[in-house]
């Protein structure tokens, strides 16, 4: 039983990596993923092991997925252009994949940085280490940069709380105290009335 359900399995999963990924489209062994509006989220995790024609371009590509062309043994043409890649810490795995490529392949043909400023129209495949960790470094600055002006605006946000609270204690205190007032005064006008109205009758019965 248990060697049945190995068997399944192995099928089913060599059937799957046979399958053709959503949302592209395939005839015989060319995968078209092109102009799809795929992002680097949205990328299929997987393409049949015997691709040997790859488009992914014209998309909204800035990442690869480390390892997703890896299994691609049989590849002989991938098309990567006209994607807006980010020349960061997450382009390491596309430009060294781009780099084991053989000339005939000429998958880096357009295959240029977007980002950021001072690598934009780059080719990735002919950046530097010290180049991609410098973006890197540029990266993680605009990110700390982001943080500390979230950190800043929630402090103004919570010193803008902290006084409305304190406004409107004094102004309840203040409240309090002429509702009191009002309270004796009036207290003191009712004994006063009082006492003329007892003044009156003991008068008049005299």
């Amino acid at each position: 039983m248990t060697t049945y359900l190995l068997l399944c399995l192995l099928l089913l999963g060599g059937h799957r990596s046979l399958a053709c990924p959503h949302p592209c489209s395939c005839q015989g062994r060319r995968v078209n993923c092109s102009g799809r509006f795929l992002t680097s989220g949205s990328m299929p995790p997987s393409f049949p092991t015997g691709t040997t024609d790859l488009r992914l371009h014209d998309n909204l590509l800035s990442t690869l997925p480390n390892g997703l062309l890896d299994d691609l043994t049989s590849l002989r043409s991938v098309s990567l252009h006209g994607n807006p890649w980010i020349c960061d810490c997450g382009i390491l795995y596309l430009r060294a994949w781009l780099r084991r490529q053989t000339t005939d392949v000429a998958s880096y043909l357009g295959v240029n940085c977007s980002s950021p400023p001072s690598l934009r129209g780059r080719s990735v495949v002919y950046l530097t280490e010290e180049e991609v960790l410098e973006s890197c470094h540029y990266w993680y600055c605009n990110l700390a940069l982001a943080s500390l002006g979230s950190l800043l605006v929630f402090v103004a946000v919570q010193a803008a709380l902290l006084v409305a609270l304190i406004v409107f204690l004094k102004r309840f205190e203040r409240l309090t105290k002429e509702a009191k007032r009002t309270t004796e005064e009036s207290f003191t006008a009712g004994d006063g009335l009082r006492e003329n109205d007892y003044e009156l009758l003991k008068d008049s019965s005299i």
